[in-house]
């Protein structure tokens, strides 16, 4: 049995630039971090002993022969891209609801693919892995997922993420330190709203609009390069939190964005000591992020009742295997070779 676990993501901004039909023109950027909320996905050989040979446990239970006749695209089209003809039993856990805001469905393919790859004994790179779900979902699936998301959470951390023109997707670690890092965690809240209802044609809408608001769009993107730049420089961290509100009022003239169920406790929050916030999901529902200074932490929480307050703390670690059965079958002996340095401890090169 293998078992990976890659984290949910947050986006603080450029959100929307890196949807391909704008990237692909203009290019986009995108500031986010990984959070200690996880995605599990375990994947285990079918002994021959069943009357099927595909078991597939989410939200459903789905007993199948074929790779073709699973329900859970994300998983088809993992098991077809790899060409897996023999029996598996794919069992999925998440800490968070999906399709919430967090990059979950994103976390999924990455984290599928990463333990799918190790039962074969293989061991992919990071960016192959952001890579190859990236093109599950937008190519194969056709979701209207930015192409940010798989980046984040396959490496891990706080990182601005490039999507070039050519569909090139470039990931820049933040060399913060750990003492502004923490600054910047101790300032953040982050609540539940409620079930997301609608994303998928929020961001349809604004792929189809995005000439039209392109001021907008362009001007969220510019707004991670200076995020970037104020956690870097030596700035007041409050001036953060006050970007973030300035991205919150242009993300508003959006189509599908502003809606009384998030606008009113937002605007709750800065009357209570909130700087500013996003809600990580365009439609109604998900999560909700605020920067709060820590004195006003109490307040926020009280006046923001009954939404579910759901502490976190950065991770740095991105997709990650935690658990490997020794029972492996991998491709070739050299392979064999790589996948005992790993579970020994070694680091490779690779960037496993």
């Amino acid at each position: 049995m293998i078992i990976s676990r890659t984290p949910l993501r947050i986006v603080f901004f450029g959100g929307g630039s890196d949807l391909p039909r704008w990237s692909r023109r203009h290019g986009g950027t995108v500031l986010g971090a990984t959070i200690d909320k996880f995605c599990y996905l375990s994947c285990r050989r079918m002994p021959p002993l069943f009357p099927h040979r595909l078991r597939v446990v989410w939200s459903r239970t789905e007993n199948c022969q074929h790779a073709s006749e699973v329900r859970h695209p994300a998983v088809r089209e993992a098991l077809v891209h790899l060409g897996i003809e023999r029996g598996v039993a794919v069992h999925h856990d998440g800490d968070l609801p999906a399709r919430s805001g967090m990059g979950a469905s994103s976390a999924f393919t990455v984290g599928l693919l990463h333990a799918l790859y190790a039962l074969r004994g293989y061991i992919p790179s990071k960016r192959q892995l952001a890579a190859e779900a990236r093109d599950i979902e937008q190519a194969r699936l056709n979701e209207f997922v930015g192409s940010a998301d798989h980046a984040l959470v396959a490496h891990g951390g706080l990182a601005q993420v490039t999507c070039e023109r050519d569909g090139e997707v470039r990931v820049k670690p933040l060399t913060v330190p750990l003492t502004r890092l923490r600054e910047l965690n101790a300032h953040l809240l982050l609540f539940f709203v409620g079930p997301r209802r609608f994303t998928a044609d929020v961001f349809q809408m604004w792929a189809e609009a995005a000439e039209r608001h392109a001021a907008e769009i362009a001007a969220l993107a510019a707004m991670a390069e200076e995020g970037v730049n104020v956690l870097n420089g030596g700035d007041d961290l409050e001036r953060f939190g006050r970007l973030l509100d300035e991205g919150w009022r242009v993300r508003s003239g959006l189509p599908g964005v502003s809606t009384p169920e998030v606008d009113t406790p937002y605007e709750r929050a800065l009357a209570t000591g909130a700087l500013g916030g996003t809600l990580l999901v365009p439609g109604v529902g998900g999560f909700l992020l605020l920067f709060v200074p820590p004195a006003y932490h109490a307040r926020v929480k009280t006046m923001l009742r009954p939404l579910t307050h759901v502490p976190f703390e950065f991770e740095r670690a991105g997709t990650e295997i935690i658990f490997a059965d020794p029972e492996i079958e991998p491709e070739t002996e050299d392979l064999a070779s790589d996948y005992a340095d790993h579970l020994s401890g070694r680091r490779l090169p690779q960037g496993f």
